[in-house]
């Protein structure tokens, strides 16, 4: 009898061993497939918060863009436009193009204005943001808001703005430097192929700036204040925190700034409308006003319009694509 119980307490044992063992297997295999479940609940919310999005940009965006590249793939100038029939073309408009020495100094501007431009705006825009969200800093609100100013004014308007600051007769510029004795002649700014591209790039940094600011300002009241107390104690200077904290923080940030204000500066029109027209002579001419002015002015080849288009559309989706791989890497916390 002592033995039979003994053998059916052990096999008990056995069996509650067993269980034990399966229901042990099955939460591991729960917690290994928990984050899977988690990634892809995440993902299919994401698919669904950007569809209607993604509908409303195609159902704006589809007939332009296909229409653009049907025209550039045509032959299509004012007689065209005045009969309505617009003669198969293929490739001629973009072999044209590409044969344009105008559209490569185009592009040259471009490219300078660009990235002159961009790293301008990114330098001032993070140290003012640094500035301003230093608690012993006071700024207030008033101060603040002053600071977006530039950014409502509309492109022409500061266009023209700027203009007259940099009138060589009358400007600003030239009476405030000759008043100080910085110079001893009034310099004609916007006349001088030398100057004339960096005179548009002020104009431009200064109502773009702002932008840049009041979206670093936000990053930087989103990082915890444990962070740097942490460096603090540690012993580490403020360059060193900015370095290894503040910068790797606002990395995310800082890919949408350099993706949205170089495809912006790419696209610049309205202050070289209103500053300079291209001139003087071709030096200030970029990719928008070449396209510009080969669709809307004589001989109105619209055609040749449409290829630019494209191919500055596709400029951009290459610089996209690589500033979100160089900047979106991995970061350690």
């Amino acid at each position: 009898m002592e033995q039979d119980h003994v053998g059916r307490v052990g096999s008990w044992r056995g069996t509650h061993l067993d269980g034990c063992s399966q229901r042990a297997r099955a939460r591991s295999r729960v917690a290994t497939h928990a984050p899977v479940i988690r990634r892809e609940s995440a993902a299919r919310l994401a698919v669904l918060m950007n569809t209607p999005s993604a509908v409303c940009l195609a159902l704006v965006l589809a007939y332009p863009v296909l229409y653009a590249g049907y025209l550039s793939l045509h032959e299509v100038s004012i007689r065209q436009l005045r009969s309505g029939e617009f003669p198969f073309a293929g490739g001629a408009n973009f072999a044209r193009l590409f044969g344009d020495e105008v559209f490569w100094l185009s592009l040259r501007h471009t490219a300078v204005f660009t990235g002159v431009s961009v790293l301008i705006e990114v330098v001032i825009a993070l140290a003012i943001a640094l500035i301003v969200n230093e608690e012993r800093v006071w700024l207030g609100r008033v101060t603040r808001l002053l600071l977006l100013v530039p950014w409502a004014v509309p492109p022409v308007v500061n266009g023209l703005l700027w203009s007259f600051i940099f009138n060589a007769q009358f400007g600003y510029l030239n009476r405030t430097l000759y008043t100080l004795g910085l110079i001893q002649h009034y310099v004609n700014w916007l006349g001088d192929p030398r100057l004339a591209l960096g005179a548009v790039i002020v104009a431009y940094v200064w109502r773009t700036t702002p932008f840049n600011i009041l979206l670093y300002h936000a990053a930087l009241q989103g990082i915890p204040a444990d962070y740097y107390e942490a460096a603090e104690v540690d012993g580490s200077s403020g360059w060193t925190s900015f370095w290894n904290i503040t910068l790797p923080l606002l990395r995310p940030i800082i890919a949408v700034t350099l993706i949205l204000r170089t495809t912006f500066a790419f696209m610049v029109f309205d202050e070289i409308l209103a500053i300079t027209q291209g001139g003087p002579g071709n030096d200030t001419w970029v990719a928008a006003w070449y396209t510009y002015r080969v669709s809307f002015q004589p001989p109105f080849n619209v055609g040749l319009g449409a290829a630019s288009a494209y191919v500055l559309a596709f400029i951009l989706v290459l610089v996209a694509i690589g500033y979100v791989r160089v900047v979106s890497r991995r970061i350690e916390y």
